[in-house]
């Protein structure tokens, strides 16, 4: 035997419709909802189709970003900078008062290069940018870990000087 609450299909149709209706569960967090203005499809369509135009006008029109290459010519005359920059700074005497500021200026140089350029994989490949990505690497951790005014060691003052020329060969033939 069944019970009546429970609809099986032996249930008859008087003991389906003496079963329990549930409501069903609304959110205490939602508002209900009001039946005053409908919302019609076209209203919704109308405003997805004004927020899509606005976000495309937005993104269109807001001005590029600093960090972007803008050209090859901006690429070649950034990394031409950084590498004088980089040959002053290292070539500098131990004594100089200079050195400190030098070395701020540098890293501070380097950082915008490296972070400008990184993101562009039309550069990722280029040997200059290796070159160069490695040498900045090498100098801005041995100003970080020894400070500015330790002497970079000769073995790796060579090997940057060696990754500079090979940079500034590399622009030159436009690689």
């Amino acid at each position: 035997m069944s019970s009546p609450t429970l609809i099986t299909p032996t249930a008859t149709a008087a003991t389906a419709t003496t079963s329990k209706s549930f409501l069903p569960i609304r959110s205490k967090l939602t508002p209900a909802p009001t039946t005053a203005t409908p919302t019609t499809t076209s209203s919704v369509t109308c405003r997805r189709d004004f927020l899509t135009l606005s976000a495309t006008a937005l993104l269109l029109l807001s001005p590029a970003t600093s960090a972007r290459a803008a050209s090859d010519d901006e690429y070649v005359k950034d990394t031409a900078e950084v590498i004088n920059k980089v040959r002053t700074t290292i070539t500098l005497d131990r004594n100089d008062p200079n050195v400190a500021t030098a070395v701020a200026e540098l890293r501070e140089t380097s950082n915008y290069w490296v972070a400008k350029y990184r993101k562009e994989k039309a550069l990722l490949g280029r040997a200059s940018f290796r070159d160069m990505y490695s040498a900045l690497n090498a100098v801005s951790g041995h100003y970080i870990s020894f400070g500015p005014t330790a002497p970079i060691p000769v073995k790796r003052k060579q090997r940057i000087l060696e990754e500079m020329d090979t940079a500034e060969k590399a622009l030159s033939r436009g690689r």
